[in-house]
């Protein structure tokens, strides 16, 4: 169970690290932590336990969505992200997937990368990502999948669970 200073720690680098249009408000985060079932964090700590890293992901029944991975700006590229991510993947045996901006600069290029060398396929089909506050449009991203590349129609299921659970659409 993360704790309210814990949460504090999470939600500075989630807010540091992605745009507001790929993250909840405050309240919505942590609404989502204690209402979810399917939701947990897992985080990492230096050694004078503060939160430096951590992943945010969703567990279905056939497959696992990662939502945040985020490092500390201060300590990217220390092997924190390979490592929460090896450990999200080693956790079961269901396909897991993510989504990234399309790779149309060298920022969004180096995390497309991030990932394929972890395993994971970019997959060329259309996706949006339905607002994730009031207010926002939708946001046009690309799927990653991992052990393998997804056809749409594979992804099909997975989507209609991500619209509804994770992004509120019923």
């Amino acid at each position: 169970m993360i704790n309210e200073h814990d949460f504090y720690e999470i939600y500075a680098i989630m807010e540091s690290s992605f745009p507001a249009s790929e993250c909840r408000t405050f309240e919505g985060q942590k609404a989502l932590l204690k209402h979810h079932p399917s939701y947990r964090i897992i985080t990492e700590k230096n050694e004078q336990g503060n939160i430096v890293a951590f992943l945010a992901g969703w567990e279905f029944e056939h497959f696992r969505f990662v939502e945040h991975v985020a490092v500390d700006s201060r300590i990217r590229g220390g092997g924190l992200g390979k490592k929460l991510m090896s450990s999200f993947i080693s956790r079961s045996d269901q396909p897991v997937v993510l989504e990234v901006e399309p790779p149309v600069d060298e920022w969004s290029q180096r995390r497309i990368g991030f990932y394929e060398r972890l395993g994971f396929h970019l997959n060329h089909f259309e996706y949006v990502q339905p607002p994730l506050r009031e207010g926002q449009a939708d946001l046009r991203l690309q799927i990653m999948s991992y052990p393998d590349a997804l056809a749409e129609s594979a992804f099909a299921p997975f989507k209609e669970i991500l619209y509804t659970e994770v992004y509120g659409l019923k």
